[in-house]
């Protein structure tokens, strides 16, 4: 036996190809004593998550799961689910925070006009003026709207992500428009 091939690591498993998978939502504070969470939904219709029937759940850390629910339904004007693993308060607790993901290939194609959030994270933002404004790093849902955070060095700006600030998507170059002001 060689011994080099004996020393060999064994191979370890695949990891999923993260663009396999687009976020969809998170789970948030537990909701009532049997483990259930709020959930919120990056869907348009926002309850159009609940369609979706399988989840993936993607820790802070990266690592990732698929979620096998155990109920989802609309709560109020929200969406509560409860996953396995959050039999509890306290385990739901521990998920809050957790990405849901749905595979790419579960998804319907985008309309024209339309675009997935993670396909345009990374795409470079200028204003209307041509000033680039840095890098579409992430999105943070907020009360009003979401909003779009673009970095360039150490500087953040929040672009709110109405169509009234979102001009144009050029998928082929990568970049967005914004109406927005360069110094704000």
């Amino acid at each position: 036996m060689n011994s080099e091939a004996a020393d060999a690591p064994e191979p370890g498993p695949l990891l999923p190809d993260p663009g396999a998978y687009v976020e969809m939502g998170r789970l948030g504070r537990p909701y009532g004593v049997q483990g259930w969470s709020h959930v919120e939904s990056w869907t348009d219709p926002p309850e159009a998550l609940v369609g979706y029937r399988h989840w993936v759940l993607k820790s802070p850390d990266g690592s990732r799961r698929p979620a096998r629910r155990q109920g989802v339904r609309a709560q109020g004007s929200g969406i509560v689910a409860r996953v396995d693993g959050s039999e509890t308060p306290e385990r739901a607790a521990e998920l809050t925070g957790t990405v849901i993901e749905i595979a790419r290939s579960d998804l319907p194609a985008p309309g024209p006009g339309e675009y997935y959030r993670d396909d345009l994270r990374g795409f470079s933002v200028r204003n209307l003026e041509g000033a680039s404004l840095g890098v579409l790093r992430e999105f943070i849902d907020m009360p009003a709207n979401p909003v779009m955070v673009v970095v360039e060095g150490d500087r953040e700006r929040w672009v709110p992500l109405t169509r009234q600030h979102l001009r144009q998507v050029d998928a082929a170059r990568r970049e967005l428009s914004v109406d927005w002001p360069e110094d704000f």
